[in-house]
């Protein structure tokens, strides 16, 4: 399935590079662009767009809020967020707007590729630079120490559920999920399903943070 990407940047050099950076990639079918928010949402009402590739910092209305309001329309469309710094509120902000990735401007043209593929498969995917943001949030937010395996009873996952867990907070797909494991992907979506459904959420980012936050991995 070839995927319809909307670019969201207000620097022209920027979205000529990105744009660039996807015209000759196999998956994309269409790719639009858009210099603002508020063009952005226009652009997303009226085509069916998969993948968007969102600034943080857009002037007047924000990645986050574009990002919330994207969210509210369509909640299966996967939304990339793109910043030139990480700060901690504005990551995990962002991941509460519902942001399925997050990635330096500084990132390689290729691994972007590679990141957006992963995202439209269903993975999450945060930059190395941040892991340590989520990290701390998540023990922060810890109450008591306890071990993983203690906090996957907790939430009655099975061993082969807390490897898989694992697999998705480290940001890999259905399929490269099934071939570390050496299971079928429909039996990898199987348990991705009891996954959320055990934890309480509604999709693999949420179950990742869930799974970072509480230490259930």
């Amino acid at each position: 399935m070839k995927l319809n990407i909307l670019i969201v940047e207000d620097h022209e050099l920027t979205r000529f590079g990105l744009k660039t950076t996807f015209e000759e990639v196999d998956y994309v079918q269409n790719i639009y662009e858009a210099e603002s928010a508020e063009t952005a949402l226009e652009i997303f009402d009226a085509n069916p767009i998969d993948i968007i590739i969102m600034d943080l910092g857009l002037p007047g209305m924000n990645g986050i809020e574009a990002t919330q309001k994207i969210r509210s329309r369509k909640k299966d469309v996967k939304i990339i967020m793109l910043t030139s710094h990480n700060d901690e509120k504005e990551v995990l902000n962002s991941l509460k707007a519902g942001a399925n990735a997050y990635c330096s401007k500084e990132i390689n043209p290729q691994r972007l590729i590679s990141v957006v593929q992963s995202v439209a498969d269903g993975a999450a995917w945060f930059d190395p630079s941040i892991a340590h943001i989520v990290l701390r949030a998540g023990a922060n937010a810890q109450t008591k120490e306890e071990s993983s395996a203690d906090n996957a009873k907790k939430y009655d996952l099975t061993t082969r559920e807390a490897q898989i867990l694992k697999l998705m907070t480290e940001g890999y797909s259905n399929m490269e999920i099934a071939q570390i494991l050496v299971i079928s992907v429909n039996t990898t979506k199987a348990h991705v399903a009891n996954i959320l459904q055990k934890l309480e959420v509604d999709d693999r980012l949420q179950a990742a943070l869930k799974a970072l936050k509480n230490k259930i991995v």
